[in-house]
């Protein structure tokens, strides 16, 4: 597995998250998160079969407005988006099962917005 890319101190507006148009996975944390570091290879494992899902991983912490509005608490929190707006998250994921079962709440093609936060 290839290393992870690390997280983008250069988050998208609010506004800019909001007018994306089809499925996109935000992953807020840090590069220094022991949590986060734990869960990237559940990640890549269930984002791996799903190479169209735009998957966006945002540096978050004190002071990141874009974290702050999605009130993300604790790392890494993955908010599963379609056209702009939360259809599932997970928080602290521990395994792959927990990724896919947002993931396919986000694919679901019965168009379903359904909040499973």
């Amino acid at each position: 597995m290839a290393k992870p890319t690390a997280y983008s101190t250069n988050a998208p507006t609010r506004a800019e998250v909001d007018a994306l148009s089809g499925a996109a996975v935000l992953e807020f944390g840090t590069d220094w998160c022991g949590y986060c570091q734990g869960a990237q290879s559940a990640i890549g494992q269930a984002l791996e079969p799903h190479g169209g899902v735009r998957h966006l991983k945002i540096e978050d912490g004190p002071g990141r407005a874009l974290g702050r509005s999605f009130r993300v608490k604790l790392w890494p929190t993955l908010v599963f988006l379609r056209d702009g707006v939360e259809v599932a998250r997970v928080v602290r994921p521990q395994n792959v099962a927990e990724i896919s079962e947002g993931l396919s709440t986000l694919l679901d093609q019965t168009g379903k917005n359904e909040r499973t936060a």
